[in-house]
């Protein structure tokens, strides 16, 4: 996860969005092959320190891993970015990078459901005081408590599995969403606008919003946060109770 979201892995993402973008261009005849292959062999080729000097110059951390990146790649350098705004390229990359921690979530909320299971089991007839207003109530068991966690569990795990499954991102939709930057440069190439924004979304392997403004609708953000909030709701109240 400390990787996923590293300053050296968001950049690499951006990268890849550059490539994937020159990718669809190049069916337009925007970019040349030997463009794009100057691109894809430098990708990888992050250099932090280079993109902070040129950041403290410009004030603009995209653009300045644009110029940093148009340095190593000296044939096809001029091309990255060709028509796009900052946010086609880093909210496209925010919400890849959002589905990949949900991957690495359930799949620890997966060992964390079979280990509760398996307690379950162990000590469904273990008998236990249970407490209710913080007071000792009536009997119940070890194992009965544990499932009403593992039931909120499972309950967080499938919020989490529907929202990973509908994440979407931005796009290629230009300044505005109106797409109005890609209209212009692709006139009279054949490909429209639409055919563009569905080609790169489809080489990140990513949904898009149909309609975006400069970013994709922030409503998805709050979704993400509350289905995060309830698994760490969930982890407290067991904590908690555990504690007591």
């Amino acid at each position: 996860m400390r990787e996923l979201w590293s300053e050296v892995e968001k950049r690499r993402r951006w990268r890849r969005i550059w490539v994937a973008l020159a990718e669809t261009q190049l069916a337009a005849d925007l970019v040349k092959p030997a463009q794009l292959d100057d691109l894809k062999a430098h990708a990888d080729h992050i250099d932090l320190d280079r993109a902070a000097l040129i950041e403290t110059e410009i004030h603009h951390d995209i653009m300045a891993e644009v110029r940093t990146f148009a340095e190593q790649c000296p044939v096809g350098g001029g091309i990255i970015h060709l028509g796009a705004t900052s946010m086609d390229i880093s909210d496209n990359a925010e919400v890849l990078r959002q589905r990949e921690a949900l991957t690495l979530i359930l799949s620890q909320m997966n060992d964390l459901l079979r280990a509760f299971a398996d307690r379950i089991e162990q000590w469904a007839d273990k008998t236990c005081i249970g407490w209710t207003h913080l007071q000792p109530a009536e009997p119940t068991t070890v194992g009965y408590r544990l499932a009403t966690y593992t039931q909120d569990l499972l309950a967080d795990r499938e919020d989490l599995v529907r929202l990973r499954q509908t994440l979407k991102g931005k796009g290629f939709k230009g300044a505005v969403g109106t797409s109005a930057s890609y209209a212009e440069l692709l006139h009279g190439t054949g490909m429209t606008a639409a055919q563009l924004d569905s080609g790169v979304m489809a080489r990140l392997g990513l949904a898009a919003f149909p309609i975006a403004g400069q970013t994709y609708p922030r409503r998805q953000d709050w979704k993400l946060i509350s289905g995060l909030a309830g698994l760490a709701g969930t982890l407290y109240r067991f904590a908690f109770d555990l504690r007591l």
